[in-house]
Parts: C-alpha cells; sequence; structure tokens
C-alpha cells in the first residue's frame, strides 16, 4: 500500500539547496525519519511549484541518501515551513485552503502588536506582558515618564535584528543602546528629554514597538530566557516540545542566539541562582506555554508549530516576551537537547498524519 504524502513547503533558497544536502539549519532528513515512523512520505516544494485543484505536483522526496524531484500526487495536508511578505503569495495560501487543503501554520509571520493585542484578551496571560504600544515620539516619552528602561524593537522582526535599549541613568539623562549593523558592536547615545534624531527617522521609516524592559532574572550576569517549542503532535493536541534557556552575550541585553546568545539547558541556567527548583520552573514554563498557544490558536487559524521566548523573573514567575511562527530549531541542537530537536521535526510529521486519519473519518 501506497503511503500518503505529506507536503513541506519550503522558501526558494532552501529549495534550491536541497540537491546538493545544503539546508541550513532545516533537517530535512528528520522529516523522512519521522515519515518512516508514522508510515507517511514527506515531499517538498514550494508555493510557486502547487496549483488549486491540480491532481500532480513535482517536488522533492527522499531516495537513498539524497533526494530527487518527481511528479507526485499532490499533498492535501501541507506542513508550511516558507515565510512569505507579499499579499500575492499570502492570497494563494488561501486559495489552496478554499480548494481543499489543509495548510497549518499557514501564515508564520504576524507582527509584534497583533500577536500582543490578542494575548491582553486572556487574563491569565495579560499578567505577564510588558506594556507595549506602537513607537512614535509621543508614546515613547510617555512610556519614558513611566519605566526606568525601556525596550524598541521592529513590529514584523526576527531574530534580534533592530532592537534598541533606552535606559534612564541617575542624573535623569537617558542612555539609548543600539548597533550600526545586524553584527556590529553596541553604540550609545545619551540624551536628556529630545529623542535623537536618527530615532525619530528609524520609527518614521519602519514600524516599530516600544516596550517596558521586563525584570529578567540573570545567569553569571547577564540577562536570559527560554525558548519553549510548542506544537500539536500525533494526538492532535498542542504539547510542550522542549525548553532551552538563552543567556545574553557579555555587555548586550538581547539573548537571541543569533545576535550571540548563548544556549544552556534549563537546569544549568535555573540551579545556578534561582530561589526555586528547575522541576518548578519547568513546569511554570510548560503550563504557561501550552495556555498561550491554545488561546493564540482560537484567533490565529491553522496555527500547529510555535516557538515562544518565555523570561521569568528572580522568583520564576512567567514573563511573554515573543511569539514565532516559524521556528528554527537549531537552539536545542546547540544545547545539546538532541532528543528534543528531533522531535521539533518528528512532530509536525505526526500531526499531519493525525489530519490525514481525521479525514478519512
Amino acid at each position: 500500500m501506497n503511503r500518503p504524502y505529506v507536503g513541506v513547503l519550503v522558501n526558494q533558497r532552501l529549495y534550491k539547496g536541497i540537491e546538493r544536502g545544503r539546508t541550513a539549519h532545516e533537517s530535512l532528513y528528520q522529516y523522512v525519519l519521522a515519515g518512516n515512523e508514522y508510515e507517511v512520505t514527506p515531499c517538498f516544494f514550494r508555493l510557486q511549484d502547487v496549483r488549486p485543484g491540480h491532481p500532480t505536483i513535482r517536488a522533492y522526496v527522499s531516495q537513498g541518501l539524497g533526494f530527487i524531484r518527481k511528479e507526485i500526487p499532490t499533498p492535501h495536508i501541507i506542513h508550511n515551513r516558507a515565510m512569505y511578505r507579499s499579499r500575492i503569495s499570502n492570497k494563494k495560501l488561501l486559495l489552496l485552503t478554499r480548494s481543499g487543503m489543509t495548510i497549518f501554520n499557514q501564515f508564520t509571520r504576524y507582527n509584534k502588536y497583533r500577536i500582543h493585542q490578542i494575548l491582553l484578551q486572556h487574563s491569565e496571560i495579560r499578567v505577564s506582558l510588558p506594556e507595549t504600544e506602537m513607537a512614535t515620539a509621543d508614546s515613547i516619552k510617555s512610556m519614558m515618564t513611566r519605566h526606568h528602561t525601556l525596550i524598541l524593537k521592529p513590529n514584523n522582526g526576527s531574530i534580534g535584528k533592530g532592537i534598541m535599549k533606552l535606559e534612564k541613568s541617575a542624573n535623569n539623562c537617558w542612555t539609548i543602546y543600539y548597533r550600526g549593523n545586524a553584527q556590529g558592536t553596541y553604540r550609545h547615545y545619551t540624551f536628556r528629554t529630545r529623542l535623537p534624531l536618527f530615532l525619530q527617522r528609524i520609527i518614521q521609516k519602519q514600524k516599530y514597538l516600544v516596550q517596558q524592559r521586563l525584570p529578567l532574572a540573570e545567569f553569571e550576569g547577564r540577562p536570559y530566557d527560554f525558548r519553549i517549542s510548542v506544537q500539536r503532535d500525533q494526538t492532535g493536541d498542542w504539547n510542550v516540545t522542549g525548553i532551552v534557556g538563552k543567556a545574553a552575550a557579555s555587555r548586550s541585553f538581547i539573548t537571541n542566539v543569533a545576535q550571540g546568545g548563548k544556549v544552556h539547558p534549563l537546569e544549568t541556567i535555573v540551579e545556578s541562582n534561582n530561589t526555586q527548583s528547575s522541576a518548578y520552573i519547568r513546569e511554570q514554563l510548560t503550563q504557561f506555554s501550552l495556555t498561550v498557544a491554545t488561546h493564540l490558536s482560537h484567533h490565529l487559524p491553522y496555527l500547529a508549530d510555535i516557538g515562544l521566548d518565555v523570561g521569568i523573573t528572580p522568583d520564576g514567575f512567567p514573563l511573554f516576551i515573543e511569539c514565532n511562527c516559524r521556528d528554527l530549531r537549531y537552539s536545542f541542537l546547540k544545547a545539546g537537547l538532541i532528543k528534543q530537536w528531533m522531535n521539533t521535526y518528528w512532530n509536525p510529521i505526526g500531526y499531519a498524519k493525525y489530519l490525514i486519519e481525521q479525514q478519512k473519518t
């Protein structure tokens, strides 16, 4: 009996590297192993390869130690691992779902303010959110009257690019910390009341958020948070796949691994200087993350695979930082959490198998 195909939608750059085995942080072979476990065949293609209502598609499938491109029946269940910015691409995703396909994690980019507004509606989550506004000269100045440290971040940014910190000093001056380019060293500029001209230009050119800086616990003098993979699995339910700690680099306030943050197992970070046990912290983070994922899935259709950034206070209270709808997953591998890293690939295939069985019944 032929195994049903499960589609994995990828971007052009990754697609071009499949034959050469150059797929960056994405491990396609883990999808193949998961397919063997759940008796389905993963296939990999781009959005331009699929047409609504067309019975076949050219896609990459596993053969031996590599992949070949061949004509196969168009899969009806698709896991989206691509990111699209254009309205045309998003419109095509909608057309495909209306033609009968199920595309989970259909949209992998939501602006941060929309996520914040959705989470504000849940009373248990609301107390873990920083005060947040769209950044304008007036909103920044207003927040400066209520908080001593602020974070400015792009509303549609990723991997920590463009994040700045505003900090009040003892002499009532403010200092802004920023990078001239994505990987450059931090610069700083001190002012008293008038926002720096370069900052005004940035927030006029690109949509930014201004947020209260959360009181994160520290590891070896550096702020840290956790990347938490929350996925639907073969049961169809949300489960926490893994939790890994991320500590900011020396002299940095950003924990993103792409910006120099270092990864550590939860126990290593928590047991170094926290008043609560690692088991307690893990349970707090797990329950909070499941609450966030469940609530978001009531508002964002087809959500099934997210990576949450969650901090904790020194006494273990969870603090929401960010939701990533296209989790890059490599933090678990860098921390030596091999089983958790593998499961981040296996669970979406298990969920696809669950959806296939649901369609049968």
